[in-house]
């Protein structure tokens, strides 16, 4: 930590890295909303939606791959405030050119901006903690606190649906107050400076920064770590992208009901990172995330049965919704802490001068396990049906179990075979 880099420089800064994760913590999920939104206002099939989250995700792949290489000399905070700049453009175009075009081309600004937005966040936190324990810690905070702008994010779409007519195009104008918390949170970044010296390696040109992120490929853990991200973010976006179109076609609640219900999920996606730490610190993070896994396989195996059959009930409220309402989105209390505590195994296994290169990888392909989840859950749907589509989610939870093992048998080596071009690194794995 460079030592002119004051704890107040870090305060501000942690808090406009936080806040900037937030606000696009509800664009990027707003996605399964949009979905559901886009069926009734522009009268898209199931599959043709599904393409939203492909407009968003493969932007953020391709675009991370080239950022990590070229993001430490732009610098961090730069590239936030231009993701920024880009969004509150493309928000501020829903409302003014409504259609199912213009939602294609938000999520393609929300994916090129996020990319930048996540890379610099997760370098930037390894500017801004000193040890492995620190580094988790500011993690899972950041996580937890996405996980709430998720949960806030519903409930804003939510207020803008008409219940009498949720077709109509009243819910756009909820754009106007995404561009401007974009708007204030560029300004924040603005008036937030900070030294990132620390996470530059002098004198190496980023030709040469994207061949050491291919090379990371080369370790064994690294490619445990991406198998992991991958399937966990399919996992996420198979469930939170498609619940909204749940809880609307297989268990008939009301269209403003059912985006209100999919907060939920991202509650419990809250609660479960930000009480991760305590768990993992008192058991080690593999037994806890082994523990998770179970916890999903046995919300599927008998939540997604209780959905089985129901019809429409005119004037359903919270007293008399499905038991599956409630219980669905626990899932996401088990999957909550897996996301973060990976991250952090991979990162504090590497020195800081990889972790943008390391979060290029992290980015690339988690946006490509949310692309294949949301793609093969909406084909799914449309085929089989809501209930087989979330029952096939066993498939990847089972690789997730094989993948975390792997990750935890390599890291501790991937840890000791840093090589002496790296420099001296004295973080550890969680796992120590």
């Amino acid at each position: 930590m460079p030592a002119e880099q004051t704890r107040g420089a870090r305060r501000r800064a942690t808090i406009a890295l936080i806040l900037t994760y937030a606000n696009f913590a509800v664009l990027l999920n707003s996605v399964g909303t949009v979905i559901l939104q886009s069926i009734a206002s522009f009268g898209v099939g199931a599959r043709d939606a599904a393409i939203l989250e492909a407009f968003k995700d493969l932007p953020i792949a391709i675009v991370s791959f080239a950022v990590a290489a070229f993001l430490p000399r732009l610098g961090y905070r730069r590239g936030m405030m231009v993701g920024l700049a880009i969004v509150t453009v493309a928000c501020a175009a829903m409302p003014l050119a409504p259609g199912f075009l213009t939602a294609k081309i938000l999520f393609l600004a929300v994916g090129v901006s996020f990319a930048l937005v996540k890379t610099a966040t997760y370098a930037m936190i390894g500017l801004l903690t000193r040890d492995d324990r620190g580094h988790a810690a500011l993690t899972n905070l950041i996580e937890g606190l996405f996980m709430v702008g998720v949960l806030a994010g519903y409930w804003l779409f939510s207020a803008f649906i008409d219940p009498a007519d949720p077709g109509a195009l009243g819910w756009l104008d909820v754009y106007w107050v995404l561009a401007a918390v974009s708007a204030a949170n560029l300004l924040l970044l603005l008036l937030s400076p900070m030294d990132e010296s620390g996470s530059r390696i002098a004198g190496v040109p980023p030709i040469e920064e994207a061949r050491a992120m291919v090379a990371l490929l080369a370790r064994a853990a690294v490619v445990a770590f991406v198998a992991a991200a991958f399937l966990y973010v399919l996992i996420e976006q198979s469930v939170g992208s498609w619940l909204p179109t749940f809880n609307a076609t297989v268990l008939h609640l009301p269209q403003a009901m059912s985006v209100q219900a999919a907060s939920l999920y991202a509650a419990t996606l809250a609660i479960g990172r930000m009480a991760a730490g305590v768990l993992i610190r008192g058991a080690g993070w593999l037994p806890v995330l082994l523990g998770c896994v179970a916890g999903m396989l046995a919300v599927i195996l008998i939540v997604v049965p209780l959905a089985e059959g129901l019809t429409p009930r005119p004037g359903m409220t919270w007293a008399d919704a499905p038991l599956a309402t409630y219980a669905m989105p626990l899932i996401g209390l088990f999957l909550a802490p897996i996301y973060p505590t990976i991250n952090s195994v991979i990162l504090s296994s590497l020195p800081r001068t990889r972790h943008a290169a390391m979060a290029g990888l992290m980015i690339m392909f988690s946006a490509l396990g949310g692309t294949t989840g949301s793609f093969i859950t909406g084909r799914m749907f449309a085929a089989f049906g809501g209930t087989t589509a979330f029952r096939l989610v066993i498939v990847p939870v089972l690789l997730l179990a094989l993948a975390l093992a792997m990750l935890r048998r390599l890291a501790r080596p991937a840890a000791a075979a840093t090589g002496p071009e790296d420099g001296p690194h004295p973080i550890t794995p969680l796992s120590a």
